[in-house]
Formats: C-alpha cells, sequence, structure tokens
C-alpha cells in the first residue's frame, strides 16, 4: 500500500521578499503531478501539471515569479522567488497514474 503524496514542508510562512520552496513527492509509479493553490474565500486554482518531467499545461505566473520542475527520481518543486502577499494560500499538490 503506497502512502500517499507527501509534501515538504507541511506548513511553510515567508515574509514579503523572500524565496519559498515546496516540494512534492508523488505516488511511487505515479508520472502524472499536479498543483494547485487556494487563496482565502477563493475557489481552487489550477497552477502546473506535469507528465514525467516535462510541463503540460501551467498558468502565467509559471516562468515569470514561480519556477515549477520534476526531475526525475527527485522531488517535483515549485519555488516562489520574490514573494508578496498576493502569493498567500495554500499550495498542495496531487498524482496520477
Amino acid at each position: 500500500m503506497d502512502s500517499g503524496v507527501v509534501q515538504n514542508p507541511r506548513h511553510l510562512v515567508k515574509g514579503k521578499e523572500q524565496k519559498a520552496k515546496m516540494d512534492c513527492t508523488p505516488i511511487n509509479g505515479h508520472s502524472y503531478v499536479y498543483w494547485y493553490y487556494k487563496k482565502p474565500g477563493e475557489e481552487l486554482k489550477f497552477l502546473v501539471y506535469f507528465q514525467n518531467e516535462d510541463i503540460i499545461d501551467k498558468i502565467d505566473m509559471i516562468g515569470k515569479n514561480i519556477s515549477a520542475k520534476c526531475p526525475a527520481k527527485k522531488p517535483c518543486t515549485i519555488e516562489i522567488q520574490s514573494s508578496k502577499l498576493t502569493d498567500s494560500a495554500v499550495y498542495f499538490c496531487a498524482s496520477s497514474q
């Protein structure tokens, strides 16, 4: 039985203009990884989606203030280069076969 997707860190608080990096280890054998975010009072929003190491779809923020990568046999990551108040949200990932 797989233990499920693992996100690290579980909680992250950063100040203005700091880097914020989050890792996601998908379920073993899953080749699709998805990142989402949710701001208070708003609906869940899509951020980026990978198939293996390749980005399949993403929003405009990816590649500007947010970088995303999913290297083989390592955790997938998103990194906010310079945090702003508008980046405050709950970020989470999911995986599938």
